[in-house]
């Protein structure tokens, strides 16, 4: 081989190792996006099921992704609890022993196709209007966390 062609593959490798330093980020874990709703519910589109007597306080809240995510373990915590206490206790913790169902939203205190309460028997708590919590949700390799804040239910 001339100096001419190992002059071109430099060149070409040189080309290829910068291609791939500027679009490293494509090959990186892609983040998620986790958000809340918090809408009045209209009477008579709620299914019975999903009337739960322990959100008559607050607008009910849903909380989503923006994409499918397989949920490993999920919890709710008071943020007063996480400022104060080294191991806070949650006030909804539900865990999956194999497979969770893909899902791209639910909401609080509502099953989850998969999982269950990490305390058998154990029932979500009451939320209280105008207290911030904190919602983190394991998703395999990402530990995404959410605060919210419930609104007081409106008429």
């Amino acid at each position: 081989m001339g100096k001419k062609q190992w002059m071109l593959i430099a060149v070409v490798v040189a080309l290829g190792g910068l291609s791939f330093y500027l679009n490293k980020d494509s090959f990186g874990h892609d983040n998620i996006q986790f958000y809340h709703r918090s809408r009045p519910a209209r009477a008579g589109l709620q299914p019975r099921a999903r009337n739960h007597s322990f959100d008559n306080d607050i607008d009910p809240i849903t909380f989503g992704f923006d994409r499918k995510v397989k949920l490993i373990e999920l919890k709710v915590i008071p943020m007063s609890a996480i400022e104060t206490n080294k191991y806070p206790q949650p006030i909804w913790h539900l865990v999956s022993e194999s497979n969770s169902a893909p899902i791209k939203d639910f909401s609080y205190g509502s099953p989850i196709q998969g999982m269950h309460p990490a305390i058998k028997g154990a029932a979500p708590d009451v939320l209280e209007p105008g207290v911030k919590y904190r919602v983190i949700a394991d998703v395999g390799p990402m530990k995404l966390q959410h605060d919210f804040t419930p609104n007081p239910r409106t008429p």
